[in-house]
Parts: structure tokens; C-alpha cells; sequence
């Protein structure tokens, strides 16, 4: 039987062997709702019997048809396994929405789920108060899924089954994460992250249920706090509990989930603050948001926006956390400020997210070392002789990496102005459509005008639809690990 595969389907079947366990392991997430649904009687309870018994059979079809030839994945089966695993997943996802509201249509769910896993929280979806709960948890879940990746789980978990990850999780972590080795083997490592963002999501879920959520409402929050997801179990989002104290506990949470989850963990094993001073990104990242909170909180406090600074300050302070660290949670509607206060909040969310954290865009890291770099190359000018390495504390950085950061920021940069001039064309006006591809390859939510925080994605046509939720895949798996199956060199050999 394997002597009459073709050498395509040689080399695909491994990878289809892992895929179908990760969408066997995909499916039994639904149990969640679905145990729900039966708790709550609500309506969604046949959507989700039916989804997962489709789930289930598919991802058994595909780890049979792959058994015989597992192997340990090469590099380029990391790359392919990644995005086939990011594309296919939304596609289950679908199912709950579809099989209980078919009116939806396929392009807004899976929008919807893509959203949800690659920790956007853009919504198509409005009625979310009175959705059924196990849809709501379901969204939620999606997004705690989707924050430390469903592939870092699946090699937690694989290793056991004979089946290698170190590829996978090579493929999936973005940044200078991949190069932190917490433990000498990679399962190991997935475990701990997975387990320190665990810990994390239920201390941030029993300090909402403290700060007067319902238990139900403080675990999808906790759940889509720890991923920077932004979903919200309301259309008002965090606005509807109008709390300064969940505010204040969301806004530490947020920020704790934008720093690098490494960092947390050695603090944790340590039970010492010095891993956050050691780390080159925290300053950055804490020392960026608070002065711009200060900064904005006196610009609109100044334009008359609101009449006492505190309450400027306090509404500016959620909102720019909650862009900034990409996680897309509102508590008013920031379009109607004058439009530097939203835009500097949206810039904010290319940079601020750190490396090895559930955040989009450049990161803290990557910004640092090229305003860095373009120091250095001020002072060449004036000493060409001299050598002027790029430090990062006390170690000097390559230039392989420079130039490798360097090349990433190009196509990041290109891929905004391509993806703007589509949606342009498309008929859509600039500020929606620049705002909107600056949220969804940041994975941050809310843009401003038609896809503002007071709206959301659903009055987008089907071919806006579809370009923005590439546009989010790319941001999730920053760019590079996409980019790379339309090279030539990937598919020689």
C-alpha cells in the first residue's frame, strides 16, 4: 500500500496524521458547551452534539489515513501542519453557528471562529446578551484556545503517541520565545506555558467573580483577558458592567498577558520580581502605556471630551490597555474622540505586546532593536570606522538577527498597505479600511468608523470579510510562517 502512494502523498500523509490528532483533540473542547447547554437547557445543545460527532469522525479519518507513514516532522512539515492546523480549525469551529443559526451564512462564522482562535475578537455577531450560553462559552474557549495556540497543547500532548514536536512548536511560537528553553524537551516546555497560562486565567477569573462578575461571566472574560481575545459575553463589551474595579482587574490582567509568559514562569520558579527587571521588554512595554495614558487622559480631558480628569483618565487608561496589549475590550466609544486619542491607541497596538506573550503585532522586542539599529546607523555616518554593535543589556545582538527583524518589518509594513488598498478598492472608506487591517494583522478587535467599538464587522461585504480574516491568520502566525509556503525553495526538494 505505501509503495502505490505518490511521493506528494508520502510526504502529506505524516502531516495529515498529526493534523488529525490535533482536530481529534480540536473536538473534544466542545464537550465544554456542550456540557453547558445540557446544564442550561439552552437551545445550542443539538449544534453542539452535532459538531463534535463531525469533528470527531474527521480528525479520526485523517489520523488513519496518515498512521502508517508517521514520522518526526521535518522543518517545512512544521510550517505546512501550522497553517493547515490554522485554517482548519475555524472551519470546525464553524459548525456550532452554523447548525444554530444557518441564516449566518459560512463566511461570517468562520470570520467569527478565526477571530476567535487567532485572539482578534472581531465579531460579526450582535444579541450577544441574549445568545445561548454555550454559544458564548464557546466563543470565549475559542479564544483561550487560540491565545497560547492549540499546537502547543497538541505537543504537549503528542509526544506521548510517539510523534516528535519540536518542529511544531518551532513553527508556531512567535519571535525570540523559540530560542527560550525552559526545559531540555519541548513537551515539557509546552506543558509549563500551558500550565503558568492556566493559572494565570483562574486567579483573573476569581478576582472577577470579587469584583461583582457572575461566575459565567468572570470565566469567558478570564478566558479572553489571558488571551488578549477581547470577546465579551455583551454587545456593550466591558462597558456593560460600568465598573471601575473590574476595569482596574481587567487592566492588570491585560497587562500581565502581554508580557512574555517565559518571564512570568521564571518569576513564578524563582518566587522573585527580578525576571520583570531582567527582562529588556517590561520596561518598554509598562513605561510606553503609562505614559501615553497619562498623555491621552490630558489630551481629551483638554478638548472638553470629559469634565474631571479622573474620569478621563480612567476611561483612557482601559480602553489604550485593553488596544495596546491587543486584547480589543471597550468600555465606551473611543471613535467618537478626537481622532489622534484612537489612532495613537491603534499605532500602539503594532508594538507594545511582548514576545512569547498571547499579543499580536511587532512586539516590544523587535521595536527596541530596530530604533536601536537606526542609531547605530546615525553613528556610522559620523565614525565609519567604528564598530557599533546592537545590545540588548549587556549582549550584543547579531546582525543576522537585525537584518532578519529588519526583513520581517518590511513585509509587515507592505502587508498594511496592500491589504488598506484592497479593502479600498473594494469600496470601503480609508480611515474603516486602514483601522481595520491594523486591528486584524495586530489580532486587536476594534477599528474606528464602520468597524468602530459602538459597531462591529457584520455591515462588511463577504469579499471584506474574507480579506480581513487573511489578514488576521497572517498577524497570528506572524507573517513569516505563511510567507514561507509561497517561496519556491519551499516546495524544491
Amino acid at each position: 500500500m505505501q509503495a502505490g502512494l505518490s511521493l506528494p502523498m508520502r510526504r502529506l500523509a505524516p502531516i495529515l496524521h498529526v493534523l488529525g490528532l490535533v482536530i481529534l483533540l480540536f473536538s473534544f473542547t466542545m464537550l465544554a458547551p456542550l456540557v453547558t447547554a445540557l446544564i442550561a437547557q439552552d437551545a445550542a445543545q443539538h449544534a453542539f452534539d452535532e459538531s463534535f460527532a463531525v469533528t470527531l469522525a474527521a480528525g479520526l479519518a485523517l489520523w488513519l489515513v496518515g498512521l502508517r507513514w508517521r514520522r518526526e516532522l521535518k522543518v517545512r512539515d512544521g510550517f505546512l501542519l501550522v497553517l493547515l492546523v490554522w485554517t482548519g480549525l475555524p472551519a470546525f469551529a464553524t459548525l456550532p453557528f452554523l447548525i444554530y443559526a444557518p441564516e449566518m451564512g459560512f463566511t461570517d462564522a468562520y470570520f467569527e471562529a478565526i477571530s476567535a482562535l487567532t485572539t482578534t475578537g472581531a465579531t460579526v455577531m450582535s444579541g450577544l446578551d441574549t445568545l445561548p450560553p454555550s454559544l458564548n462559552l464557546w466563543r470565549h474557549l475559542l479564544n483561550w484556545l487560540g491565545g497560547m495556540g492549540i499546537i502547543v497543547l497538541a505537543v504537549a500532548i503528542l509526544p506521548l503517541l510517539g510523534i516528535g514536536g519540536r518542529q511544531l512548536l518551532k513553527a508556531e511560537l512567535p519571535g525570540p520565545i523559540k530560542d527560550s528553553k525552559l526545559t531540555p524537551r519541548i513537551a515539557d516546555t509546552a506543558k509549563l506555558l500551558w500550565a503558568m497560562y492556566a493559572a494565570l486565567t483562574v486567579v483573573c477569573a476569581v478576582a472577577l467573580k470579587l469584583a461583582g462578575m457572575s461566575w459565567f461571566d468572570a470565566v469567558c472574560h478570564a478566558f479572553s483577558t489571558m488571551s488578549l481575545g477581547g470577546f465579551s459575553t455583551h454587545d456593550a463589551s466591558v462597558g456593560y458592567f460600568d465598573s471601575p474595579l473590574i476595569e482596574a482587574v481587567l487592566i492588570v490582567f491585560m497587562l500581565l498577558a502581554a508580557l512574555n509568559f517565559v518571564t512570568h514562569f521564571l518569576a513564578f520558579r524563582q518566587r522573585s520580581l527580578a525576571a520583570y527587571r531582567y527582562d529588556p521588554e517590561v520596561r518598554g512595554v509598562l513605561g510606553l502605556v503609562v505614559a501615553s495614558c497619562l498623555g491621552i487622559s490630558l489630551y481629551i480631558w483638554q478638548a472638553g471630551v470629559y469634565p474631571e480628569f479622573l474620569t478621563a483618565l480612567r476611561h483612557v487608561s482601559f480602553n489604550l490597555v485593553s488596544l495596546a496589549t491587543d486584547c480589543g475590550f471597550a468600555s465606551t466609544d473611543f471613535n467618537s474622540w478626537p481622532i489622534f486619542a484612537p489612532m495613537w491607541m491603534l499605532l500602539l497596538s503594532c508594538v507594545t505586546a511582548s514576545s512569547g506573550s498571547t499579543g499580536g503585532g511587532l512586539k516590544m522586542i523587535r521595536t527596541v532593536l530596530m530604533l536601536r539599529q537606526g542609531v547605530r546607523e546615525l553613528e556610522h555616518q559620523l565614525h565609519p570606522a567604528a564598530l557599533l554593535p546592537v545590545k540588548i543589556g549587556d549582549h550584543a545582538v547579531p546582525n543576522q538577527i537585525v537584518f532578519a527583524i529588519q526583513a520581517f518589518v518590511m513585509m509587515y509594513i507592505a502587508t498594511i498597505v496592500t491589504m488598506t488598498l484592497v479593502l479600498l478598492a473594494s469600496g470601503l472608506d480609508f480611515v474603516s479600511a486602514f483601522s481595520a487591517v491594523i486591528a486584524c494583522i495586530n489580532n486587536a478587535g476594534p477599528g474606528l468608523n464602520e468597524v468602530g467599538p459602538g459597531t462591529n464587522y457584520a455591515s462588511l461585504d463577504d469579499f471584506q470579510t474574507w480579506v480581513l480574516a487573511f489578514t488576521m491568520l497572517l498577524g497570528r502566525l506572524e507573517l513569516i510562517t505563511v510567507f514561507v509556503l509561497f517561496t519556491r525553495a519551499f516546495w524544491r526538494g
